[in-house]
């Protein structure tokens, strides 16, 4: 089980709305491909978004280079 943290749930709640996928604290870890119903087009809306929150860019090969929801948070949290 991954721990949670307001963090970690902010950017689960952020996902949910620009996704309308019910991805959960435990799916964070697989490989884009295995989450239920992700699309590539949605890792551009989630880091428009994120960029839009934070009021920071992420690095666009960093973002490329992704494999999962927790390498997202990661980028996100390191900007």
């Amino acid at each position: 089980m991954i721990p949670t943290d307001n963090f970690l749930d902010d950017f689960l709640d952020l996902v949910r709305d620009e996704t309308g996928l019910p991805v959960t604290a435990e799916q964070t870890g697989l490989d884009l491909d295995q989450v239920p119903g992700w699309d590539s087009v949605y890792l551009l809306s989630l880091v428009v978004a994120l960029e839009r929150r934070t009021g920071r860019q992420l690095s666009m090969p960093d973002v490329l280079a992704v494999t999962s929801l927790r390498d997202i948070y990661a980028l996100a949290v390191a900007s």
